[in-house]
């Protein structure tokens, strides 16, 4: 006997949600799509879902809140929410909640690899090696190739995968500075990091940069012309983060007008890029020296494992039945004055 109904508009594995049916329990029926709009979603399946597990490709904006009848909570299958309206969810009373504690590993390894690409030159050598076994093998072929210890790598966010990365960073001995405002003081002391006060303060001492900040007003375009001409010439920005956090035009900019040295983007402001965009044109272009030399492009996946996968949509069906089944709530993302419910521990 059918008790709920959940809805995953924007499902990001292959299978009928076999985890997914195993987690909730035989008394859920699933609505499953792979879909990129609302409007190929059956209306029906809106008006009738109990909860929403999304993935990042579906916009859960107030028009699509509205037509969300008995909704009791919105789960985001991962930590960014910025494709969910929080404001209009919390209006109408529907919680939102994420999945911040899976994937934590993935991308933080994700970071450190891309640093590690940027100064051991594997790309670059590749590009030359598959351009011509001859001639390309000459370990003078990668620019930006350097010794990592010693040097500076600044933090802008302290949470799960920033802890994470400075961990790792520190095994390859490399200084970590953070800048965090929103984390309590002492974090930096437990982590063994450095703490500066503003974003230009860690900017300018940074010999890499590596995001790991949310998306919100105050993050949106944080990395643009005027912040890029804060660091330092031969310095490499990483982001993993999310993709509007960087101003892409200024960024290519900056790096033919050699204002910083390299960047390694796995997240982008518009995925996939649209085939105008200045990223899609500089990776059409083949003979462009920036891609594989001083730019790096990986597809959204720094998150992605087989074991991750799992963890995000195991993790992410808890979260939904918890508050179904018991009326609890964990990872509340939208404003709990706003949410008359009690909170999960």
């Amino acid at each position: 006997m059918t008790r709920f109904r959940l809805l995953t508009p924007d499902a990001q594995y292959p299978d009928d949600a076999l985890i997914e049916r195993e987690t909730a329990g035989p008394d859920v029926h699933w609505s499953i799509h792979r879909a990129r709009r609302p409007d190929a979603i059956p209306v029906e399946d809106w008006r009738q879902a109990d909860a929403l597990v999304v993935w990042h490709e579906m916009p859960v904006g107030a028009e699509v809140i509205s037509k969300l009848e008995r909704c009791k909570i919105i789960v985001r299958a991962g930590v960014g929410f910025d494709n969910i309206d929080l404001e209009a969810a919390a209006a109408k009373g529907i919680p939102v909640c994420n999945t911040p504690d899976y994937g934590t590993s993935e991308v933080a390894d994700h970071a450190i690899a891309m640093m590690l690409n940027f100064k051991r030159g594997l790309t670059s050598y590749h590009r030359a090696l598959v351009a011509s076994p001859q001639e390309g093998f000459d370990h003078a072929r990668a620019p930006l190739t350097g010794r990592l210890r010693g040097r500076t790598l600044g933090l802008v966010g302290l949470g799960r995968i920033g802890t994470a990365t400075a961990l790792r960073a520190k095994a390859f001995g490399l200084h970590v500075v953070g800048y965090d405002p929103h984390v309590s003081r002492g974090t930096e002391i437990a982590l063994g990091v450095q703490r500066v006060e503003s974003l230009q303060a860690l900017l300018e001492v940074s010999d890499i940069v590596s995001l790991h900040c949310p998306l919100t007003e105050e993050t949106r375009g944080m990395i643009n012309a005027e912040t890029l001409r804060q660091m330092k010439p031969g310095a490499i920005v990483i982001n993993t983060a999310r993709g509007a956090i960087v101003d892409v035009p200024a960024l290519l900019e900056a790096l033919r007008d050699k204002v910083i040295a390299g960047a390694a983007l796995d997240v982008l402001p518009v995925e996939p890029p649209a085939p105008d965009d200045p990223i899609s044109r500089a990776y059409a272009d083949r003979s462009d020296p920036l891609t594989g030399e001083r730019l790096l492009l990986t597809p959204h996946a720094a998150w992605s494992s087989p074991e991750s996968v799992a963890d995000a949509r195991r993790l992410s069906v808890e979260t939904a039945m918890l508050r179904l089944r018991e009326g609890r709530i964990r990872n509340l993302v939208n404003r709990p004055e706003d949410i008359l419910v009690p909170a999960a521990e």
